[in-house]
């Protein structure tokens, strides 16, 4: 049985692999997951404030996070795999694209802070980071195992025997992220995300009905109080254990203390209380506001910032320190 599998997998890994030129592409997977659990697990270290480990880097009294060295790793890996690829060398391209997957698993990571433009990481917020690997883990392993987005779009045309030509090429293209938008606009992130590969999920994604705190379900169902009461009640029902099992999932991963009552508190409150529709945008002052910009940004409603016993501003490390469940 064991020699059985390993023929399998040097197989799948000489003719679907190697042979097709996909080498990059799954080192570049393995350097995602590889650099998402490392990194995880650092961070996990440095809150438990293990001795025998790092510590946050900082520079004077500001922490660095990991996204910085995300983004400069990515730039040198990314300009490396464009040099690379005028001479096809797939061994080096293949070491670059592993940077590559790291870097961008670093970035990923602290996807929160990029979205809400402050140190969420420890927060309920800081949970955004854990999807956008998710989503990003799932697109890069269906491509790895041969599916191609527009796959099944050739199919149905061959089959209904009309030729492709760029025109219809674009179309179809056009088409598939047309529908994928309006699935992910419902809030069935997953439905579009898998939808890209498989058309036939995107068109039950379109027909079936919004989640009630999606903007589709903000823009459509404010002035329709039966659909949106559809909406709300089927998400109450169907969508309870989902959501019980992904924060139970999120806790694992991101860290927090007492997993499972977290887990049911946080699952009742966002069932029983966030499941209505989104508001609608606040409006932003011209004015300037904390964030440095505008007034109305994330975090112009932070209030004072705590400093050290020296009234230095925030201890460097700081940025990072745990948050409690609300319960």
């Amino acid at each position: 049985m064991h020699h059985w599998l390993s023929q399998r997998a040097a197989d799948w890994l000489n003719h679907d692999i190697i042979d097709r030129g996909r080498l990059p592409l799954l080192v570049f997977f393995l350097g995602l997951i590889i650099g998402f659990v490392g990194i995880r697990i650092s961070v996990r270290l440095i809150r438990a404030d293990v001795r025998w480990w790092f510590s946050n880097v900082t520079a004077g009294d500001t922490h660095v996070h990991h996204v910085v060295f995300g983004v400069v790793l990515t730039l040198l890996s990314g300009l490396g795999l464009i040099v690379f690829a005028l001479s096809g060398d797939q061994a080096m391209m293949s070491l670059l694209a592993g940077l590559f997957g790291i870097g961008a698993a670093l970035i990923l990571d602290e996807f929160a802070l990029i979205f809400y433009l402050r140190d969420v990481y420890w927060s309920h917020e800081g949970r955004t980071s854990v999807d956008a690997v998710f989503v990003a883990v799932a697109a890069t392993g269906m491509i790895v195992l041969g599916f191609r987005p527009l796959d099944l779009y050739f199919d149905a045309l061959h089959d209904l025997q009309i030729g492709r030509t760029h025109v219809v090429d674009i179309a179809a293209a056009i088409l598939n992220l047309l529908l994928a938008a309006i699935v992910v606009l419902k809030g069935k992130v997953w439905t579009g995300v898998i939808g890209v590969f498989a058309w036939p999920l995107l068109i039950v994604g379109v027909l079936r009905l919004a989640r009630p705190t999606s903007p589709w379900a903000r823009w459509r169902y404010l002035s329709r109080p039966r659909k949106l009461n559809r909406a709300i009640e089927r998400e109450r029902r169907w969508r309870r254990p989902f959501v019980r099992a992904k924060i139970f999932v999120q806790d694992l991963i991101a860290g927090r203390p007492d997993v499972l009552p977290h887990m049911r508190a946080a699952a009742e409150d966002q069932l029983d209380e966030v499941v209505h529709p989104a508001p609608p945008p606040p409006a932003i002052s011209p004015h300037r506001g904390l964030s440095g910009t505008i007034v109305g940004l994330p975090g112009d409603d932070v209030g004072p910032v705590s400093t050290d016993r020296r009234g230095r501003g925030p201890h460097p490390d700081s940025e990072h320190e745990p948050v409690e469940p609300h319960m």
